[in-house]
């Protein structure tokens, strides 16, 4: 099994991330890396899957499981170890970017909504 390349990763994870704020932007190489992590199934096709998290929650499911897709019964140096790992980075990319638009948003909320005095 090959590992993922850097680039394919970075493709994964901006896909699944702008797929996590509108699941129509979900395409085959997000759908693919998806359904093959630990906890998602396939529904039959990309349609299906799109169908299903119109009403579930993409995002959810991706937190709920990653300690599934951290790959640590593989040790470096045992046969695939570098595709599975090469797996775990691409889904803690995705992870990384869902704690970044969560703090962002959080950010934004207090922006929005505080207004910081500075006491002298």
């Amino acid at each position: 099994m090959t590992p993922l390349t850097t680039r394919q990763k970075k493709l994964i994870a901006k896909n699944v991330l702008a797929a996590c704020k509108d699941i129509t932007k979900l395409n085959k190489t997000g759908y693919n890396f998806l359904y093959l992590a630990s906890g998602f199934i396939a529904h039959y096709n990309l349609q299906g899957f799109i169908a299903h998290y119109s009403e579930h929650s993409l995002k959810a499911d991706i937190e709920r499981n990653a300690r599934a897709n951290q790959w640590h019964n593989f040790r470096q140096g045992e046969r695939d170890a570098d595709y599975y790992h090469s797996k775990r980075d691409a889904y803690n990319m995705i992870l990384g970017g869902l704690v970044a638009a969560d703090e962002m948003d959080a950010q934004n909320f207090m922006r929005d909504h505080f207004q910081i005095i500075h006491i002298s």
